[in-house]
């Protein structure tokens, strides 16, 4: 039986390659509005990110996405709230 590919994202934090289903997907729609696209189908601009605590916070230190997507910090700071607030609901057992 053939195995099925997975896709793999770097994270533009970590610079680390992992499966897609691992990350989360911040993207920039045309008109600049910058939001979390959990289902990693929406249009624009994407960048992956590792579900990762240290790794998101160490970013907000560093202002990671901003500079990636060149928007200020007061546009960006509700964006890693919801990374973060994503990655504990992920940490939940179902």
């Amino acid at each position: 039986m053939k195995q099925k590919k997975i896709p793999m994202r770097k994270c533009i934090l970590s610079q680390e390659m992992k499966p897609k289903r691992e990350m989360l997907r911040v993207v920039r729609s045309k008109e600049g509005e910058i939001a979390v696209d959990p289902t990693g189908k929406a249009n624009g601009r994407g960048a992956y990110v590792s579900m990762d605590l240290p790794i998101i916070e160490e970013a907000r230190k560093k202002k990671r996405l901003e500079q990636f997507f060149e928007a200020d910090t007061e546009t960006l700071n509700p964006i890693y709230d919801e990374l973060i607030r994503l990655v504990y609901r992920s940490m939940i057992p179902k």
